[in-house]
């Protein structure tokens, strides 16, 4: 199984150039059932990104093109009524939420009344809709993307919507040498030259996503795990400038996301217990999202990446 996902992920990375650790991180987010948000600067390519991993999939692939004047029952669907004959009857029209890979495409373009519509799905794996639950399938995944919100014409996501992605993954400035091969693939692209790949299927994503499961964790890297997350809740126990920097701290999902996501990166290195190297690879995605920041942070030009590397700094590793 590891060679077919070795082969996935080279595949997506041929389609998106000098994004490898990009494309890592979308795997182990698909590989461990969580949401993942992408977040740059327009045109690096996050939608290629989503677009490139659905084609792989043997999976449907539902679009949502986030904008202010989306309604929630664009994404979610509603109640319509049917006449047939003389009978009328009142009939679910499923949205496009009901699909395995959902591109939320500039999330952060519509307001937070129909960011919530995925609530539900995105936790539960279902929809309510007019006293009616329906079940969202068994591979259910959203890939959001966003600008950051400096940009004109943005909202910011809700806390409770931010802490149900898994994964929040930045996508950076390809280096000049990914960018020339980017231009040539491109060219390529436009000549009608089409890359050949083979499909993942959804029976292999849950084979692996159950080898995964199996993955060992010592008691140890629990109680690592556990004191990373507490220490962004009081953080001034560990150090002053945590204390000052962390506003509110992550929730018990943080640190059930790293156990996830630690578990694949561990199960992807081709080992079946986890280690500390394991948290730290992926405590970046895992927690950014999911750390306020405070005023004091904000004015010192502190990041949540630079608050993450001080806890990885100041938690201790178990022996």
């Amino acid at each position: 199984m590891r060679d077919t996902i070795r082969r996935f992920e080279a595949s997506i990375g041929e389609a998106v150039v000098g994004q490898e650790a990009v494309v890592r991180q979308i795997l182990i987010a698909l590989l461990a059932d969580g949401h993942v948000l992408l977040e740059s600067l327009p045109g690096l390519a996050k939608t290629r990104t989503v677009k490139a991993i659905a084609a792989r999939l043997a999976a449907t692939m539902k679009r949502i093109q986030f904008t202010p004047d989306l309604l929630p029952s664009d994404i979610t669907g509603g109640e319509t009524l049917l006449q047939s004959g003389t009978e009328r009857t009142l009939t679910f029209q499923p949205g496009p939420i009901f699909g395995n890979l959902i591109l939320a495409d500039e999330i952060n373009r519509a307001p937070a009344k129909v960011q919530s519509a995925l609530l539900e799905a995105m936790e539960e794996r279902q929809i309510s809709v007019a006293g009616k639950t329906h079940a969202m399938p068994d591979l259910f995944l959203v890939m959001a993307t966003q600008n950051p919100i400096e940009q004109e014409g943005t909202y910011p996501l809700p806390e409770a919507q931010m802490d149900r992605f898994l994964l929040k993954v930045l996508i950076t400035y390809p280096s000049p040498q990914s960018e020339c091969e980017m231009l040539r693939l491109l060219r390529r692209e436009n000549e009608g030259e089409k890359a050949s790949f083979e499909t993942l299927s959804q029976e292999e994503i849950f084979a692996v996503r159950e080898a995964a499961r199996r993955v060992s964790v010592a008691p140890a890297i629990d109680e690592y795990i556990v004191s990373i997350v507490n220490a962004t809740r009081h953080g001034e126990i560990l150090d002053a400038d945590l204390g000052k920097w962390i506003e509110v701290g992550a929730s018990p999902r943080g640190a059930i996301g790293l156990d996830r996501a630690s578990r694949v990166h561990a199960w992807l290195d081709e080992r079946d217990f986890v280690t500390p190297d394991d948290v730290r690879a992926v405590i970046h995605p895992v927690l950014r999202h999911r750390l306020m920041l405070s005023y004091d942070a904000n004015a010192d030009n502190v990041s949540a990446d630079q608050v993450i590397d001080r806890l990885v700094e100041k938690v201790a590793v178990p022996a």
